[in-house]
């Protein structure tokens, strides 16, 4: 498809826009704080929009209304999960953040252990965000490329370009405020989406009821209380899987990663922050149910034709919306790309600055040069995100499942660690150290890897044990990962007795951190 020319002014006027407004928006930043924090004084509804924004990535956009084209609303079980998850957040880990001037989630983490605790849960950050963005970023390509012809590449540079420009001039505060306007302009596109199919349909939405009540389309709960405990665990969509896994997972991803809680800290104070984290639980509910039944509309729309999930809406957007729409339908998964891209290069640089750098070279740095070199990290971060993607350009290579799934990896442990520091003062930095590690080490043989997959990650594992081990002194320590790190190299090449399903993988990997965690500091104790 070649686009019409007034979508494509309309698109690169979208696009031209938002970058100069977004440079416009950072031009009163005096320092680091000001450039990653927003001086701390950013209103509490624009952070809740931004906080939707940044998790909303154009694979919610496309993947969400496939998924209920192929299924039901079954996935709206994992959003009441969400939910509390960002309630028990705002008030467990929430008021830790606010005690002094704390600037990234993991420099908590080196105040309560220290500095070697802190820089390796900031680095796993780091490796996590760019594995998951980088596939996020290729991935807008896929339903681009489909639209308008466009090249992957081509579509990679375009977005990164523009993202990194009004991220690396604007800093937080333009990262924010793009993200409220990118968040009504992709929810306009769906809203533009679904009044388009509706109009089309015989008898508008009686049709939808009509066709998705008679195929069972609106089914939205299943306990999963009939099930095996095989099947219960290895369903994705459960009312337990949705309420408890979804709540865990939800207080990982806001609750320790900086893409997020970067964001919280920019409030003006506790209060303020809490409001945006359990607002964007609310809207979320909306937001997701709105895609839901998108997909059910394009259900009644093609009367349940075969296709794939992520084919559903690029093709209708490629072949039934008029001259004009389709531009903003574009703009909308532009929108939902770059609030994505700016939030990981904003956070990345923060962390880079603050829990790398700071700490080993910069401790008398001047307000001018820590400016200068949080630009430098965006505009680095940036060049290795296009790089990043670039690589993922085969869409068959078994990496890019790695790179979506590397957050079930870490996102338990991490939790973890929090938990660990925050209700148990008897643990100390190496057994945390030690407790992250094997939390990562077990999830690796609980999702089960195989091929090039587990050549990468049998690798990443053994070099972090053998990195540890050079920072832990104690025999117990030493004796604890040589262990796990046998255990791995054998159970790798086994299956777990039940395939756990994704929901549950956060709730698993924090129980084997606290458990690791709690047991050697109470053998260490004993001795």
């Amino acid at each position: 498809m070649t686009l019409p020319l007034i979508d494509l002014l309309l698109l690169l006027s979208y696009l031209t826009g938002v970058t100069l407004f977004g440079a416009w928006l950072g031009k009163k930043q005096k320092n680091a704080t000001d450039y990653f924090l927003g001086g701390r004084n950013l209103p509490w509804l624009a952070v809740c929009f931004s906080v939707i924004a940044t998790e909303t990535s154009t694979l919610t956009f496309i993947s969400i209304p496939g998924l209920s084209y192929l299924t039901n609303l079954n996935f709206m079980q994992m959003t009441f999960g969400y939910l509390i998850g960002r309630v028990a957040i705002s008030f467990l880990l929430l008021p830790g953040y606010y005690r002094g001037e704390i600037k990234t989630a993991y420099e908590l983490i080196g105040n309560r252990f220290g500095p070697t605790l802190r820089s390796f849960t900031a680095v796993i950050f780091q490796v996590t965000r760019l594995l998951a963005d980088g596939v996020r970023l290729f991935a807008t390509a896929i339903p681009l490329a489909m639209i308008t012809g466009w090249d992957y590449s081509w579509s990679i540079i375009v977005m990164a370009v523009l993202t990194i420009l009004y991220t690396f001039i604007g800093g937080l505060r333009a990262v924010v405020w793009m993200d409220v306007i990118q968040l009504f302009v992709y929810l306009a596109g769906a809203g533009l989406v679904m009044a388009v199919a509706v109009n089309h349909l015989p008898d508008g939405w009686s049709t939808v009821w009509q066709a998705c009540q008679a195929e069972g389309k609106l089914h939205m709960i299943t306990t999963g209380l009939s099930m095996t405990v095989r099947e219960f665990f290895s369903s994705n969509y459960t009312l337990f899987s949705g309420l408890i896994g979804g709540a865990f997972l939800s207080m990982a991803s806001h609750g320790t990663d900086h893409l997020m809680v970067q964001r919280l800290l920019s409030c003006r104070d506790l209060r303020s922050s809490q409001k945006a984290l359990i607002g964007s639980g609310l809207f979320v509910l909306v937001q997701f149910l709105l895609f839901l039944v998108l997909g059910l509309v394009l259900y009644a729309f093609y009367n349940g034709a075969a296709m794939r999930s992520d084919e559903v809406l690029p093709k209708f957007i490629s072949s039934e919306l008029p001259v004009g729409a389709a531009g903003l339908i574009i703009a909308g998964i532009f929108a939902a790309a770059m609030s994505t891209l700016s939030g990981s290069l904003n956070s990345l640089a923060s962390s880079t600055l603050f829990d790398l750098y700071k700490p080993r070279w910069g401790k008398n740095l001047k307000e001018k040069k820590e400016l200068y070199l949080s630009k430098l990290f965006t505009l680095g971060w940036g060049i290795v995100f296009i790089g990043g993607a670039m690589m993922f350009k085969d869409q068959n290579n078994p990496v890019v499942e790695l790179g979506l799934a590397i957050a079930s990896f870490t996102y338990g442990g991490m939790l973890g660690v929090f938990f660990l520091g925050t209700f148990d003062k008897k643990v100390r930095e190496t057994d945390a150290l030690v407790a992250l590690w094997s939390a990562i080490l077990f999830m690796t043989w609980i999702i089960g890897v195989h091929g090039v997959q587990a050549i990468i990650m049998v690798s990443l594992n053994l070099l972090a044990a053998l990195w540890i081990w050079r920072r832990v002194k104690r025999t117990l320590h030493r004796a604890f990962v040589i262990l796990f790190a046998v255990l791995m190299i054998l159970l790798i090449f086994f299956q777990p007795a039940i395939a756990f399903s994704w929901p549950w993988y956060t709730l698993i990997g924090l129980l084997v951190c606290v458990t690791v965690g709690v047991v050697l500091s109470r053998l260490q104790k004993s001795r």
